[in-house]
C-alpha cells in the first residue's frame, strides 16, 4: 500500500517533510498536488527512479518526461541555454502554469528527455510543490499521476485508485483546480512554438511569442 500523508506548506510537520525527502533521495516515487493536477514524482537525476516512473505510469520511454522546479539556479542547472524570451516569460508567469521547452543540459539524463536533448520545465505556484521541490534540492518530475490514458488526477483519493500500492508515497494536499494542464511552450525554435494551450490561455502569451 502506498503511504498518505498530509503536509501543510505553511507549517509543514518536520518529521513528515523528512521522511518524503528521504524517500525522495532514496529513489522513491511521490505523488504531489500541483497548480493543475496530481504529478508523479522523483529526483530528476535518478534514472533508476524515473524507469519507475515510465512502468508504473505505462507510458512509452519514448515520451520524455517535464519536471518542477524551483528558482532560476536550479533552472541553470537542466537548462544549457536560456534564451532571451525566456526571462520575460518567466517574469511574468512564474511561478504558475507555463511549461517552458529549453535545450538540456548534459546533467539531465538522457533517459528523461527521451534522447530529443530537450527538457521541459515549469516553476509551479503551488505551494506544497514548491516545498517539496526546495527542499529536496533537486527538479522533480511533473507528469501527471495516473495511469497512461486515464483521466489525470485531482485528488489524493483519485491518486489512491490508479495508483494506490504503485508508489511509495501520496501528499494530500486537497483538491486541485483540475480544469486544464500547464501551457507548454518550445522556446527551443524560432520563434517559439505553442506546443499545447492549457491552464494559461494562447492570448496572454500573444505579446510574448506572437
Amino acid at each position: 500500500m502506498s503511504l498518505i500523508v498530509k503536509l501543510d506548506p505553511d507549517k509543514p510537520d518536520d518529521n513528515t517533510l523528512d521522511k518524503v525527502i528521504s524517500a525522495i533521495t532514496a529513489g522513491g516515487t511521490i505523488a504531489f498536488p500541483t497548480e493543475t493536477f496530481y504529478a508523479l514524482g522523483v529526483s530528476a537525476y535518478s534514472e533508476e527512479a524515473i524507469k519507475k516512473v515510465y512502468a508504473i505510469k505505462g507510458r512509452e520511454q519514448g515520451k520524455p518526461l517535464p519536471l518542477i522546479i524551483e528558482g532560476t539556479s536550479m533552472l541553470k542547472e537542466v537548462a544549457s541555454e536560456i534564451p532571451e524570451i525566456a526571462h520575460s516569460l518567466i517574469q511574468e508567469f512564474w511561478p504558475g502554469g507555463l511549461t517552458l521547452i529549453f535545450k538540456a543540459s548534459p546533467k539531465v539524463p538522457s533517459i528523461l528527455t527521451a534522447d530529443t536533448s530537450t527538457i521541459a520545465v515549469r516553476n509551479s505556484s503551488h505551494a506544497l510543490a514548491r516545498l517539496l521541490v526546495a527542499s529536496a534540492h533537486v527538479p522533480l518530475t511533473s507528469t501527471s499521476a495516473n495511469l497512461s490514458g486515464n483521466e489525470s488526477c485531482s485528488s489524493a483519493a483519485e491518486v489512491e485508485k490508479q495508483l494506490g500500492g504503485l508508489i511509495d508515497i501520496i501528499i494530500d494536499g486537497g483538491t486541485t483546480e483540475g480544469l486544464m494542464p500547464s501551457t507548454m511552450v518550445d522556446l527551443t525554435k524560432t520563434p517559439p512554438q505553442m506546443v499545447r494551450e492549457g491552464i494559461i490561455p494562447s492570448e496572454r502569451l500573444q505579446q510574448f511569442i506572437g
